[in-house]
């Protein structure tokens, strides 16, 4: 068995150093790999400029509802100071109608009396018309709040509309999302656990084909049993024009031995996807525009483990289902 595995290693070195790539064609390979790793950070980018903006939104919406609830409790202290100076105005009224009337009985009478009544009554019609002017200040400050107060509530209104849209949008998202991944999953029953997987992440739907489903070693033509998985594939995608499908061409980590047409796993990796999507787009009325094509090599492995079996995995073509967002980018960008 040692004597097996030492002539297996002495192989795979011979095979490795026989597929050596040059220099240039390893740079390539390189600006490849970080032109994927740009556009990646570019979508991440997007994704959390995306959520930042909706958690602006969401923090300015609680800020406009708190100054809300201020304008309130203020409208409402400002209220009660106004039926108080109100009943005080009243109060007041009485008094100066009665002292007029005692007035008028005084005039018969002593008239130093007289004219400390005068006195009083002039003092108490001063007094009456500052608690008018404070009365009138009042109602004057009391309509400009309830008019901000007002606008305020407009304001919050268009905001709750606008957050209201997105969350409805985005439940929207989630439930196409899960019927989508249903009806993929209906179509494909035969297959799953025979070399393919469907699931949900990430909200989209991700259709997993291992190479053994669609591809001979090294090849990229179709085989019979991946075209008919296609077939019913493809059913489901052209009655849901609402959704994009991306489709990645994955290897693993052994270099590819180049012929005149396939150089490397770069080159591998984008004929089956390319290959995958011819199959796609001739068996049903799918819009090319909604498909993307990538070959991604060997540098998006699902297991890293240098095994055979890790291998066999990551050898996998990924047809990859996700709802468009115009509506939502619409939205977000209104505001």
């Amino acid at each position: 068995m040692n004597t097996l595995k030492k002539f297996l290693t002495f192989a795979c070195c011979a095979i490795l150093l026989s597929s050596c790539v040059s220099s240039k064609k390893f740079h390539e390979i390189e600006a490849s790999h970080k032109s994927c790793m740009d556009e990646n950070a570019v979508l991440k980018g997007k994704n959390l400029e995306y959520s930042t903006r909706i958690n602006e939104q969401t923090a300015q919406l609680d800020k406009l509802k708190k100054q809300n609830s201020a304008l309130l409790s203020d409208s409402v202290k400002t209220g009660a100071k106004l039926r108080d100076i109100a009943s005080k105005y009243q109060d007041l009224t009485v008094s100066y109608d009665s002292l007029l009337s005692n007035n008028a009985s005084l005039m018969k009478g002593n008239k130093f009396e007289t004219q400390k009544l005068i006195t009083e009554l002039e003092n108490t019609k001063e007094t009456l018309q500052k608690k008018e002017d404070a009365l009138k200040k009042l109602e004057s400050d009391l309509n400009g709040k309830m008019a901000n107060l007002n606008d305020l509530q407009t304001k919050l209104d268009e905001k709750q509309l606008r957050l209201n849209e997105l969350e409805s949008i985005l439940q929207k998202k989630d439930s196409v999302v899960k019927a989508l991944k249903n009806k993929v999953s209906e179509a494909l029953l035969g297959y799953e656990n025979k070399g393919l997987t469907v699931m949900q992440k990430n909200g989209k739907v991700y259709v997993s084909m291992d190479e053994s489903l669609l591809f001979a070693s090294g090849k990229y033509e179709v085989t019979a049993k991946g075209i008919d998985a296609l077939k019913k594939l493809a059913k489901v995608l052209e009655t849901n024009i609402d959704i994009n499908i991306m489709v990645e061409g994955h290897t693993d980590n052994v270099p590819y031995k180049g012929t005149d047409q396939l150089l490397d796993n770069w080159d591998l990796s984008a004929k089956r996807s390319t290959s995958v999507i011819r199959i796609l787009l001739s068996n049903s009325g799918i819009n090319p525009e909604r498909i993307t094509s990538a070959g991604r090599s060997q540098y998006c492995p699902v297991d890293n483990a240098n095994t055979p079996e890790a291998r066999a995995k990551n050898r996998r073509t990924e047809i990859i289902l996700s709802p468009k967002l115009d509506e939502l980018l619409k939205i977000i960008e209104s505001n």
